[in-house]
């Protein structure tokens, strides 16, 4: 499947993307409420399709505490060389003054579900008819024995967004020739499944461009396989030789225990003593916020209705992105963005009567495995036996040439800018 600028700006189709102006509101009735919390591709889209889209007969409010946005999906690129750190970087000023969003720079700290309103770090209380909740991921610390967050900036992990991207990068330029790089993979679910995977082959793109062949990377892997695995391991041989190894749970035998201090990661199979740089990526769960609401399971996800994206524990609460269980979707920006014009449709219809349809939804994540070599996979999704199911899927083929690869990376680009333009502008 091809992806178009049309399909990322008009979601899963026209009709969902910028479904009819929702009628005006009654003479003289208060405008109706929707607070919006994280600024990410989930929360920001369905502020600006809420807004955009009701013509000014809802009063949206977004919820985010810093001033700009830095993208996680391509920072990969940015580890790798191919991009800037500044062109992963975003404003939310051209959102908010083209569509009359106002902007609420502070932490969401509690939903009272009750009183229907979100408390803010600087103590406003902000009510709400509707709430539309994209907190993202918390990290689980002590999934990983012997790491723990005092131990992230030894051992980062890199998975959110700012100081933790840049530290990558960081511990990967000071890797000497002949170290060890160990990554410590995430077990399912969690955001974004190809993205250890291509994160090593920028590992190695960067290794062999700075003429490093000689260091090695481990990746120790909690999962049987991984997204793409039949693609990328051909392809790591091919363009980096040995220099990526892959070692599943039968191999390994679990990871026993980190020593930020030195360096070391012991598994039931072997220890790897004085790394170069240890990548742990841990287990994941839905944001404290959610989890605090009663809306996700100690340490899980929140369930959602396939239909609509709201909590099946709260129908005033819509949850979109990483925090929420989306069945077969992976946890991905594509997703969040697609979501968030299903739900921000819902609303519309609730709130000003504006015309509803069938939730249908797509995603494609891509990632680049060397200059102008990307492979890509995903589907179309529709709800069906109370999950959000797969209908059709794609996965890029090992061998495939030169050309579709290039071709294939003109997309990824493409696609970022368009979901950038549609989340900030």
């Amino acid at each position: 499947m091809k992806l178009t600028r049309r399909h990322v700006t008009a979601g899963p189709f026209a009709l969902l993307a910028a479904s009819s102006i929702g009628a005006p509101a009654v003479l003289g009735q208060a405008k109706a409420r929707v607070v919006v919390v994280g600024g990410g591709p989930g929360g920001a889209t369905a502020a600006k399709y809420l807004a955009r889209d009701s013509n000014g007969a809802i009063a949206v409010t977004l919820v985010e505490e810093n001033e700009t946005y830095q993208t996680c999906f391509h920072s990969n690129l940015y580890i790798g060389g191919f991009k800037s750190y500044d062109a992963i970087v975003h404003r939310y000023d051209a959102l908010a003054s083209a569509y009359g969003i106002a902007l609420a720079r502070s932490r969401a700290m509690q939903i009272d579900r009750n009183r229907k309103e979100v408390v803010l770090a600087d103590g406003r209380q902000l009510a709400y008819d509707r709430l539309v909740l994209s907190p993202g991921i918390d990290l689980k610390y002590d999934s990983v024995p012997g790491w723990s967050k005092a131990a992230e900036e030894v051992m980062p992990h890199g998975w959110k967004p700012g100081r933790q991207t840049q530290l990558i990068r960081e511990r990967l330029d000071a890797v000497p020739d002949g170290g060890t790089i160990v990554m410590i993979a995430p077990p399912n679910p969690y955001r974004c499944p190809p993205g250890p995977y291509e994160r090593a082959s920028m590992f190695a793109h960067v290794l062999m461009g700075t003429g490093r062949s000689k260091a090695r990377i481990v990746i120790l892997d909690p999962k049987e396989s991984f997204s793409k695995q039949g693609v990328f391991m051909p392809d790591w041989e091919k363009r980096y030789g040995a220099m990526i190894e892959w070692l599943g749970p039968k191999v390994h035998d679990g990871i026993k225990s980190v020593d930020p201090k030195t360096g070391t990661v012991v598994t039931g199979f072997e220890t790897y003593e004085n790394c170069a740089f240890v990548n742990v990526i841990p287990a994941q769960m839905a944001g404290a916020i959610a989890r605090d609401a009663g809306l996700a399971p100690a340490g899980g996800y929140c369930a959602i209705d396939p239909a609509t994206m709201k909590s099946v524990a709260d129908s005033d609460i819509v949850v979109l992105g990483d925090a929420c269980n989306a069945g077969d979707m992976p946890k991905s920006a594509f997703s969040a963005n697609n979501q968030a014009k299903v739900a921000a449709m819902i609303l519309r219809g609730e709130l000003v009567g504006a015309p509803t349809f069938p939730a249908r939804y797509l995603n494609t994540c891509w990632s680049l495995v060397d200059t102008d070599d990307a492979i890509k996979v995903g589907g179309r999704y529709e709800p069906k036996d109370g999950r959000i199911a797969a209908v059709e899927t794609f996965i890029s083929q090992p061998g495939e040439s030169t050309e579709i690869r290039r071709q294939t990376q003109a997309e990824n680009i493409a696609w970022y800018d368009a979901i950038c333009a549609d989340m900030f502008t």
